[in-house]
């Protein structure tokens, strides 16, 4: 058994480990407040920008409205762009992302690259040897559209070179403050499964379908809109993952922070039986020290 010495400095060093989580739970949740803020502020938008995108994906003659909407049939390399943290003490949420990552893409039939956005997954995804041709890492902590559009450029620009046939996006959405759910997302070329139309074609379920007048043109417009929408889902992403970052490392530390009461009060208790006992011995020395003097002197 440790030492009365050895339990007490153990007792202290708990409990300064919880002041340090105490102190980053209350930094986390000032910081998941302002990004919930921003992921509420931008969603709608990016929500419609999606939903844009579709509606020009959807189109007849989609492969001749844009090289980004252009299906390739030889698919010869893909791109993931994975979006995770820069700091640990999060709980799992780098080593979630990561995981469903590999999971989706640890097989997959052609080769993979990856852009990471986070110096976590960067870290993770080179230690299991795979291709990053590019990381970002050291955003700001509310960061600006400008701040992350150099991520979305690149995939664009990897797509339109020919440089890879498929660019996928990975992150992790934003839901509740105890709930963060990993997404894929299909970016280039842009794909309509059943569902993207169904979010399309609802409010207009019953009604003539719209038709679009571009100004001035529908090169131009297509041109500016598609790169910058697509790179608009970047950021999105972006600030989904912060949030749910935040959320996760506020969670992650106030169980820490509860973990670390609990451990004092048992080492509390456990330092309390361990003096006790060493206080009782003092006494039984003390006593069997008197009585063996009280014989002494009897027998003189």
């Amino acid at each position: 058994m440790a030492s009365a010495r050895d339990m007490r400095l153990r007792i202290r060093s708990v409990k300064n480990i919880s002041q340090v989580t105490r102190a980053l739970e209350a930094v986390s949740a000032s910081k998941v407040r302002k990004a919930i803020k921003a992921v509420m502020g931008t969603r709608p938008y990016a929500t419609k920008a999606w939903q844009v995108l579709i509606h020009v994906a959807g189109q007849p003659g989609r492969t001749s409205l844009h090289p980004l909407l252009t299906e390739r049939a030889d698919v010869k390399n893909a791109l993931v762009v994975v979006v995770s943290g820069d700091r640990g003490l999060a709980g799992a949420y780098n080593t979630n992302i990561i995981r469903f990552t590999l999971q989706q893409f640890d097989d997959y039939k052609v080769p993979v690259r990856y852009i990471t956005v986070g110096r976590k997954g960067r870290d993770l995804l080179m230690r299991r040897r795979k291709d990053v041709i590019a990381e970002f890492s050291g955003l700001p902590a509310a960061p600006s559209f400008m701040d992350v559009s150099a991520i979305g450029r690149m995939a664009v620009d990897e797509f339109l070179q020919g440089k890879v046939d498929e660019v996928y996006l990975v992150y992790t959405d934003f839901v509740t403050m105890a709930t963060q759910k990993p997404v894929m997302k299909k970016l280039l070329p842009l794909e309509v499964d059943s569902g993207e139309e169904r979010v399309v074609t609802f409010a207009h379920k019953h009604k003539t379908p719209a038709a679009y007048i571009y100004e001035p043109a529908e090169d131009e417009i297509l041109d500016e809109i598609i790169p910058r929408f697509t790179a608009l889902q970047v950021y999105q992403a972006v600030l989904e993952s912060l949030a749910s970052e935040h959320a996760a490392r506020m969670v992650a530390m106030r169980n820490a922070t509860d973990n670390a009461i609990e451990l004092v009060a048992a080492l509390q208790l456990a330092y309390n039986k361990v003096r006790q006992q060493t206080i009782t011995n003092d006494i039984l020395d003390i006593a069997g020290g008197a009585e063996a003097l009280a014989q002494s002197q009897g027998q003189k």
